[in-house]
């Protein structure tokens, strides 16, 4: 019996020293696993960062978006001054998060009246000083001279016409 245990405990150890692993190579796999592990803590910083990135970026796009809608939608409204109307709308809207863009410029028009036009025209850019304003007068004056060089066929009314034509025009 002494001696089938021996044998046993022979096989036992033969088998644990081929299960064994030299020691260089054991080394080499924990260096390679430590540095896998630095690399995964490396990456889910990296991932991290790239997410506050991202939802940082969302939340600027959101808020250039809602900016751009409450300009163009002002401007259609009949805005004097846009920049200072978008400043106060941007504010009432940051006062009160759940309000919509419709609900903040009818407000605007209420409280604030001075930033709109009085006038029911639509909110089309004025021509600059190079370009003169046609107005009703004009087109009078310039009719009536028309009308008449048309009717008498005179010379000198043709030239009255093209002259306050030039003038106006």
């Amino acid at each position: 019996m002494q001696t089938q245990e021996i044998m046993s405990e022979d096989k036992a150890a033969d088998s644990d020293e081929s299960r064994l692993v030299p020691v260089t190579e054991s080394i080499r796999y924990r260096k390679r696993a430590q540095s896998a592990e630095k690399k995964v803590e490396e990456l889910t910083e990296l991932l991290s960062q790239s997410q506050k990135q991202a939802s940082s970026l969302n939340e600027q796009l959101n808020g250039i978006r809602t900016e751009q809608k409450l300009t163009q939608k002002l401007i259609a409204a009949g805005t004097v001054d846009v920049e200072s109307a978008v400043l106060v709308a941007k504010a009432k809207m940051n006062e009160h998060e759940d309000t919509d863009v419709d609900d903040v410029i009818e407000q605007l028009k209420k409280d604030k009246q001075y930033l709109f036009k009085n006038t029911g025209e639509n909110a089309v850019s004025s021509k600059t000083s190079g370009a003169k304003n046609r107005t009703n007068d004009v087109y009078t004056v310039l009719a009536n001279a028309a009308r008449k060089a048309a009717n008498s066929g005179s010379r000198k009314d043709l030239q009255e016409y093209l002259k306050a034509r030039r003038n106006y025009l």
